[in-house]
């Protein structure tokens, strides 16, 4: 005996909400469409807000850190 072949029935959830869900968990899968680096021209680091890759975010940040510790030692 064969089983009787169930026809495809339509989706739960529409197909365009599913893709927008898979993007959003998984952003760092997303195609290499994304921005380039300001500073070097990398990809962009996907929790960065100002265009910079993560080495150039880093650097960012360091030369913050030392600036800051400068400043009370000048005066």
């Amino acid at each position: 005996m064969r089983k009787k072949r169930i026809p495809p029935s339509e989706p739960v959830i529409p197909s365009a909400i599913l893709r927008r869900a898979k993007r959003e968990a998984h952003p760092d899968k997303l195609p290499s469409k994304q921005a380039k680096c300001v500073v070097c021209g990398g990809e962009t680091a996907a929790t960065s807000t100002e265009q910079l890759c993560w080495v150039c975010r880093r650097l960012k940040i360091s030369a913050w850190h030392e600036a800051e510790q400068q400043l009370p030692a000048q005066e």
